[in-house]
């Protein structure tokens, strides 16, 4: 059993903020098997495609168009991931997905979470 808890999203207005959060829990994890975490977003029309990803070490790479303004963190303890989204643009508006891979080849999917960026 394997859930990923997403939350933190909604409206903001543009250069606001929000801070996601995906907390990993069930059966299928724990503070030793989770490997590398990420996410994802997927705007309207457009694929989904990386936002940041961070390793276990706390090892981090962004897609250049978000340098400078998101920051992926994690807390291993909780097997949490943040990302922490500023000065938020229109084009910013997507379902961010969270992503967890663990130690070995499997792979996690969170259900997303709406950021809408709109004055």
């Amino acid at each position: 059993q394997a859930q990923l808890a997403e939350s933190g999203g909604g409206l903001v207005q543009p250069g606001g903020s929000l801070r996601l959060s995906c907390a990993a829990s069930g059966s299928a994890f724990n503070i030793c098997n989770i490997n590398v975490m990420a996410w994802y977003r997927q705007g309207p029309g457009k694929e989904r495609g990386l936002v940041g990803i961070i390793t276990r070490d706390g090892g981090t790479n962004y897609i250049d168009s978000n340098k400078g303004r998101f920051t992926i963190s994690r807390d291993n303890a909780k097997m949490t991931v943040y990302l922490q989204l500023n000065i938020l643009k229109p084009e910013d508006t997507a379902v961010y997905y969270c992503y967890v891979k663990k130690f070995g080849e499997y792979e996690y999917w969170g259900q997303g979470t709406q950021v809408t960026v709109s004055s």
